[in-house]
């Protein structure tokens, strides 16, 4: 297959996965992701069919997402040999997407991941930021019940995978102070850190305005 054939099919696919989503990971997330990986791949010089082959299926095998993530991974690997995709090729992109989300920099020895990879996730933690992210945080807290604040309860600062997972641990708000508000100093290429200084802005502003409007102050 050419490369812009298999891009589409991965494309295919990761809609089917993700287009019933109602945690704020649809295929929309995955658009908005995909658009930013080629916005930072213009200043990195990283193989652009794993960056992309990546970025449409980082969410397909999410263990906050699905219930067999293992099979789901057997699954795209099996799709990505179908599409012509070799063994080394389909490790990388099952690394990658194996091991970008924010729960794995929780582990003593954080995975490292290649360009590629990094480019992944910077896109993808740059889609938790800013008005996005505030509007995901928002629904994905909805989502799972969530309290939205309660003054009462400080955030978690030190967490492992398993307690950042627990959400009776935790409420909307402290999610930005948990991980959102993290994530800017923890991008990897200058393009990433560059559109993270704005929307990191933007997260304090609101969080400040949140807490006025919360006390009555305005």
């Amino acid at each position: 297959m050419t490369y812009d054939e298999q891009i589409t099919a991965i494309k295919k696919f990761s809609f089917e996965k993700m287009s019933g989503d109602a945690t704020g990971h649809n295929f929309d997330h995955i658009q908005r992701v995909i658009k930013t990986s080629k916005r930072i791949l213009q200043t990195e010089n990283a193989d652009s069919l794993i960056t992309l082959a990546s970025a449409y299926l980082h969410d397909v095998a999410d263990d906050k997402l699905v219930d067999d993530p293992a099979a789901l991974e057997q699954e795209i690997k099996e799709f990505l040999t179908s599409i012509d995709f070799n063994n080394e090729q389909i490790a990388e992109v099952i690394y990658i997407t194996h091991n970008l989300s924010f729960s794995k920099s929780l582990s003593k020895n954080p995975p490292k991941l290649s360009l590629a990879g990094q480019i992944v996730q910077d896109a993808d933690r740059l889609d938790a930021i800013g008005a996005i992210g505030i509007t995901r945080a928002v629904y994905y807290g909805g989502a799972h019940s969530e309290t939205i604040y309660d003054p009462d309860i400080e955030p978690r600062r030190q967490m492992n995978k398993a307690q950042y997972r627990n959400l009776n641990n935790e409420t909307i708000i402290n999610h930005f102070y948990e991980k959102l508000l993290k994530l800017t100093a923890m991008m990897n290429t200058p393009t990433a850190k560059k559109i993270a200084e704005q929307r990191h802005q933007y997260m304090l502003d609101f969080l400040d305005e949140f807490k006025a409007e919360w006390d009555a102050e305005k």
